[in-house]
């Protein structure tokens, strides 16, 4: 069933977030503020470092810092997090060492330096590549199934946990209907980004069935930021009178915030053989019905092109809502956030999330 709106309960403790940030640093602050749940997991959980491996992205900062506060709520200061990046941006590096993290420029690619990284009984895995698979695919195998290969052998055991995340792409399109797939269905990759992502779930269970290592597998789509994500990309175009492509007619969205908060948990669930999760927001969100609230906001009728396919790519998040409670941040305060963002003029990272792709080709 299609929930265009719904107001969702969040987990015990959790108040919904209703202030939206009035700038980045705001922003930042709300992205990477630890959930209650988050801090009662860390209280319980545990064990030493956390390592941060791909944080140079557009989660890894605030999960990283989110990472840092939680610890430091929970009475564990001494544990590091410790992040891992090429960090090409010195201006990154430099914010995340402000907040306490400890980072580490390093080339996951290459075998001696990944062998070099710091011991860690906690290892996020970030790394990735989706965009440019259509000109360089090799590129994209490489980094989605080769890296992998060298992070799962360099932290190898079951004294070890990883959350690798993936994607809601190594399953098919589902019917609408159906209200998404479920981590019990049948992968069935479209395309070369899709599949490359199969391919890292099968080397990290690989080496989890083998050598003992716990992992959790990560399914996830789409995160919201303000900055970026699916919102951001109708709003916008709502807002320049640039047509909105209603073919891929169905979403579902989280706050950026909740999906850090569920990685960082995931640590607690990584199992061997791996514990897969979907992770997303409770609805199956209409692009139509997002279409038209964008223009209610700035005051312009949107333009449509296209027609709803009767599938389209979903997940069936409810074992995530069932571990964690629902998102801090309901759907209809996201919207709200990102139309006052964009409003008001503020900064876009300008990152297409081309979530109107059907033929797995980005």
């Amino acid at each position: 069933m299609t929930v265009p709106f719904r107001p969702a309960e969040s987990e015990p403790g959790a108040p919904h977030r209703t202030a939206a940030p009035s700038d980045e640093a705001a922003l930042e602050e709300a992205l990477s503020c630890p959930t209650p749940g988050l801090c009662r997991t860390f209280a319980d959980l545990g064990g030493g470092d956390i390592l941060v491996l791909g944080a140079g992205g557009k989660m890894g900062p605030t999960l990283a810092r989110m990472a840092r506060r939680a610890l430091d709520a929970c009475g564990r200061a001494g544990q590091k997090v410790i992040a891992v990046a090429r960090f090409t941006d010195p201006a990154a590096r430099r914010g995340l060492e402000a907040a306490g993290v400890v980072t580490v420029a390093a080339d996951l690619s290459d075998r001696a330096q990944v062998q070099a990284l710091p011991e860690a009984a906690d290892v996020i895995f970030m790394a990735g590549q989706k965009f440019g698979t259509v000109d360089a695919p090799e590129t994209t195998w490489m980094m989605n199934t080769y890296v992998p290969a060298l992070v799962a052998e360099r932290y190898a055991g079951p004294s070890t946990r990883i959350v690798a995340f993936s994607t809601g792409c190594v399953y098919p399109n589902a019917p609408v209907t159906a209200g998404g797939s479920r981590e019990s269905d049948p992968l069935e990759p479209v395309g070369d980004y899709a599949n490359s992502c199969v391919g890292r779930e099968r080397i990290f269970t690989h080496f989890a069935n083998t050598l003992g290592t716990r992992v959790a597998l990560f399914r996830l789509n789409y995160a919201i930021d303000l900055r970026y994500g699916v919102l951001v990309d109708i709003a916008r175009k709502v807002r320049d009178g640039e047509p909105v492509d209603v073919t891929m007619g169905h979403v579902n969205v989280i706050w950026q915030g909740d999906a850090n908060a569920r990685a960082l948990q995931c640590l607690a669930h990584a199992a061997c053989p791996p514990f897969a999760l979907n992770v997303t927001g409770p609805e199956t969100v209409s692009v139509r019905a997002l279409a038209h609230r964008f223009g209610e906001r700035f005051g312009v009728a949107p333009i449509l092109v296209g027609e709803e396919a009767g599938t389209a790519l979903l997940s069936d998040a409810s074992r995530s809502n069932a571990l964690f409670g629902y998102p801090t941040v309901p759907l209809d305060t996201l919207v709200g956030w990102v139309a006052d963002w964009l409003a008001r003029g503020g900064r876009l990272l300008n990152k297409p999330t081309h979530y109107e792709t059907r033929d797995g080709k980005y």
